[in-house]
Order: structure tokens, then C-alpha cells, then sequence
């Protein structure tokens, strides 16, 4: 066992280590902002030593300044808003990368339980070129495999297995392994049909926009079929699920999506179902599927929760 005072002096080490290697080091916490990167990495993509940027904050000034990561899509949000619906949202994840400066990383992403993340990158700008493009082409496939076209948020595939993943933790001492959201936009067919197809594609991807921003990192959020979303919350209580679910609703209720259009708002019903030893990703489905018709019954715009046992509560939005 190290003692305080070599603990201090391995720690000292490490980042006297970290500081003169090429490789790219850096740490973000659960809500995404940079609690650490060595030398190599603030010189890649540009942050001084005493900044602890966001990460959608950092890519987005690189992307208009032009340096850091290349981002080929001319729309930065829908970029981010594709990219953050599945950054830190497995253990483990491993991509190649650009810069702007012609280098070429490879990047791993490991995050913990509580949603802090560590990088390590490696520049592998050596590497032939004809083996790059196939890579390139094999990482494109495998992204659009787990994103929804229309909205960009991971689709029903991605958002099945990370709740399967959920249900195959550890279990908590509360029992609790976490909850799922069912969300349906109410009245979405009156929208389609009084202003259009596209007035309705217009307020999905406003919709997935806004979800997005409330998610922490180990939370997963995507569409997973017409008008309807899943969250999936690992490591998270009911009255925690409830408080998230509730912030999305009053962030939906003041968003006017539609240009030609300030009048014109949305709501959606939810159903909150927690996971426990021995669900199955059918059971937690139904359960929360159930909430969600019981949320509708109830006059829509509004939350509505199904727990085992006396727990059953209906939530007004």
C-alpha cells in the first residue's frame, strides 16, 4: 500500500509524465466539461492551460474557427446533435479522427459509472492511407447503424442495447437499476396534417434537440419509431427520473419551432418505469408503455410513472 506522501509523488509524476509524452490525455466529468488535459492535448485543439471548456463549447469555436477535429457537415448542431447522442454513452469506445493540421488519431473513450470520461489519443498519420479509407467507410456504417436519419438522435437499435446493458449491472443496494422514459409528442397527426409533413419533421428534430440537452452523460435518449422517444437513465431513482422528465416538459412548452409560426407549440406525454433484478428489456418495455397510455388517458401533457408494487403515481406536467 502507497502511503499519502508516495501517493503525492506518483500522482507528481504522472503528470510530469503526462505532460512530455505525444500522446493525448484528457479527462471530462459527468456533465461534459474538461477537468484535465496534458500538453499534447490543449495544443491539438487549442485550449489554454487554465480553461476547463465544455466539450460541445470547444468543438463548436474550433469548427468556426477551422482547426482541431475536421467536421466535414457544413451544419454544426445537427453534427452535435448527432454526436452527443451517443459520446460516453458505452463503456468503452475506440474512432479515428482528423485535425485541421493533417494528423491523423486514434481515439479511446473510457467512462465511468458516474459519467466521467478519459481520452487517449495517438497520432497515426503513418499509417497507410488505403487501410484509413476502409476504416473511415467501416466507422461511417457502424454510425449510421445506431442514428436516426430524420433527427440524428441514436435510433431504436442503440437505445434497446444500452438498455439491455442497464439491466445486466450490478444491482444497487436500493434494488433500483435504473428507468426508462417512454415519450409519444401528443396530437402529432393534427400537426401533420394541418401544417405538413415537413412543419412535423421540423418539430422532431427541435424535439431531439431539446431532450439532448438535459441528458447527463450516462443517459441515452433516441428515437425508436415515428412520434416516439425513450430515454433510458441507468443508476437513476423514480423521483430523480420524474425531476429530469419534467425539466424536458417545461423546456418543450416554451419552444416555438416552426419559423412562420410563434403560435405554434407542442407537448408530450411520458411514461416512467424502473428496472429491477429480473426485468427483461420486453417487461420494463410494457411497464412503461403502460405508464405512457395511463399519462394520455389522463388528458396528455403530462407524466405518468408505473413502479412494482404501491409505488404507482400519476404526475401532472
Amino acid at each position: 500500500m502507497i502511503d499519502s506522501g508516495g501517493m503525492d509523488e506518483t500522482v507528481a509524476k504522472l503528470s510530469e509524465m503526462y505532460d512530455t509524452t505525444p500522446v493525448l490525455v484528457a479527462a471530462y466529468d459527468g456533465f461534459d466539461r474538461l477537468r484535465y488535459a496534458n500538453r499534447a492535448f490543449r495544443a491539438a485543439f487549442f485550449i489554454e492551460p487554465d480553461e476547463a471548456p465544455l466539450w460541445p463549447d470547444l468543438m463548436r469555436r474550433n469548427f468556426i474557427a477551422r482547426r482541431g477535429t475536421v467536421i466535414s457537415r457544413p451544419d454544426f448542431d445537427a453534427w452535435l446533435t448527432s454526436t452527443y447522442s451517443r459520446r460516453g454513452k458505452t463503456g468503452f469506445r475506440a474512432f479515428e479522427t482528423d485535425l485541421y493540421d493533417g494528423r491523423w488519431l486514434w481515439m479511446t473513450e473510457t467512462v465511468q459509472s458516474d459519467g466521467w470520461m478519459l481520452c487517449i489519443a495517438s497520432d497515426i498519420t503513418h499509417l497507410k492511407a488505403d487501410g484509413r479509407s476502409l476504416r473511415q467507410d467501416r466507422d461511417s456504417a457502424i454510425k449510421a447503424a445506431h442514428t436516426d436519419e430524420l433527427t440524428g438522435v441514436a435510433n431504436r437499435r442503440f437505445v434497446y442495447a444500452r438498455m439491455d446493458e442497464m439491466l445486466r449491472r450490478p444491482v444497487p443496494a436500493n434494488g433500483v437499476l435504473g428507468c426508462i422514459g417512454v415519450i409519444d409528442l401528443d396530437n402529432f397527426k393534427y400537426v401533420n396534417d394541418r401544417f405538413g409533413h415537413q412543419a412535423g419533421d421540423v418539430i422532431l428534430r427541435d424535439f431531439a434537440a431539446t431532450i439532448l440537452r438535459h441528458l447527463r452523460r450516462s443517459d441515452c435518449f433516441g428515437r425508436v419509431g415515428g412520434e416516439e422517444f425513450m430515454l433510458v437513465l441507468p443508476d437513476t431513482t423514480v423521483a430523480t427520473a420524474v425531476l429530469i422528465v419534467e425539466r424536458m416538459l417545461a423546456s418543450i412548452h416554451r419552444s416555438r419551432p416552426l419559423k412562420d409560426r410563434a403560435d405554434v407549440g407542442y407537448t408530450f406525454s411520458a411514461g416512467i418505469a424502473s428496472g429491477h433484478p429480473g426485468d427483461d428489456t420486453a417487461s420494463l418495455c410494457a411497464r412503461a408503455d403502460r405508464a405512457l397510455y395511463a399519462a394520455k388517458l389522463a388528458g396528455r401533457d403530462r407524466i405518468h410513472v408505473d413502479c412494482p408494487g404501491d409505488e404507482k403515481s400519476a404526475i401532472a406536467g
